[in-house]
């Protein structure tokens, strides 16, 4: 057995599910190794503390989180910490804070979880300050590029299905048109999986353009072959057919995605007098027990980023590709962003099954 060693565990930007599983193979792979793991609370907040914020963890204290969600670690998607935001409005350079609360740890290695935003914070902290990172992947919107798999895409696409899957009966015994809004920050992968396996007969991603005339038209073919409902699903990415992203403004006056689905809804009911209904699925989707696939990698990315650590390999992030687990450049890995290419095997499929995709 090599040196003994003492290595940090981070989770930032949105939460999924599948962390927990992440952490606990990192600790029960590491403490294997006769290693410590310390986990960092609230992702980088965690650091700027002093003294750091951070809970030393051990197998029996995170063997029962294999099947829950969240993190356990707890994390953040605001404040970036090159600037950040000050109680005064200000916006102050806080790098270096993190860089000590790193080196005051005196940790060998970091650990870091997180999509393509986050992992680019870190890797700039990392060559700023002399901090050995290991990357993992994780976004529901499975758009970095490199990895055919992130952690959360499959549970939040699990649950985006069980939703279609109600949303049947109810459309049917009503007559009506069901909209259901999924998540998808830039890309429409969950809208895409998630409705083939669940049935829409119409999907709307945004790398796909859409006509309002031809979902009625879709619509009322279907009510001429004797069928009274239809099931859409639409990603909240996707821009009105004017070109508008729809987005809802808090009283802070910070905008999120949101409102397509109203749109659609209300375009429909104005063309073709049908009764529509929306569903919003929101945070839902990012919540819950993860599915078995997402826990089965998760489990496989942690294992794979403590023997990163063990042979030295530092500034790289583990990925999956082709059944296994590979290793690539952070720099390279988070540089290909992975939007639904429009002659993806997936479009095919939809189209194939005569679901209404966009021209």
């Amino acid at each position: 057995m090599g040196k003994s060693k003492r290595i940090g565990i981070l989770t930032s930007g949105g939460d999924c599910s599948g962390l927990n599983a992440v952490i606990r193979a990192v600790v029960h792979c590491a403490n294997g190794k006769g290693w410590e793991v310390l986990g960092i609370r609230q992702a980088t907040l965690g650091l700027m503390t002093r003294p750091p914020q951070v809970t030393k963890l051990e197998i029996d204290q995170v063997d029962p989180l294999l099947t829950s969600g969240g993190t356990m670690l707890g994390t953040t998607n605001k404040g970036d910490p090159f600037a950040f935001p000050m109680p005064d409005g200000s916006l102050c350079d806080r790098s270096s804070e993190i860089i000590a609360g790193y080196h005051q740890l005196d940790l060998d290695a970091l650990i870091g979880i997180g999509g393509d935003g986050s992992l680019a914070i870190l890797r700039r902290l990392a060559q700023q300050g002399g901090i050995n990172l290991v990357g993992i992947p994780k976004t529901i919107d499975n758009d970095i590029g490199i990895t055919e798999h992130a952690i959360g895409f499959d549970t939040a696409v699990n649950i985006a299905t069980e939703a279609l899957d109600k949303l049947h009966f109810t459309a049917a015994s009503h007559s009506r048109v069901m909209i259901l809004e999924v998540m998808g920050r830039d890309a429409g992968h969950i809208a895409l999986a998630a409705g083939i396996a669940g049935g829409a007969d119409v999907i709307l991603i945004p790398e796909i353009l859409y006509s309002i005339d031809d979902i009625c038209y879709h619509i009322k073919n279907r009510q001429e072959e004797g069928k009274n409902y239809c099931l859409i699903i639409v990603s909240e990415a996707v821009r009105t057919q004017e070109g508008e992203i729809r987005t809802l403004t808090n009283r802070l006056g910070q905008s999120r995605y949101g409102g397509i689905g109203e749109y659609l809804a209300d375009q429909i009911s104005d063309r073709i007098g049908a009764e529509t209904r929306v569903t919003v699925l929101g945070h839902i989707q990012r919540g819950g027990t993860a599915s078995p696939l997402d826990r089965l990698v998760a489990s496989a990315f942690g294992v794979a980023a403590v023997n990163l650590i063990e042979e030295g390999k530092y500034d790289y992030m583990v990925a999956w590709q082709n059944r296994q687990v590979i290793t690539v450049p952070i720099e390279e890995a988070i540089a290909q962003y992975k939007a639904v290419n429009p002659e993806d095997a997936l479009v095919k499929t939809a189209r194939g099954l005569g679901i209404y995709l966009g021209e």
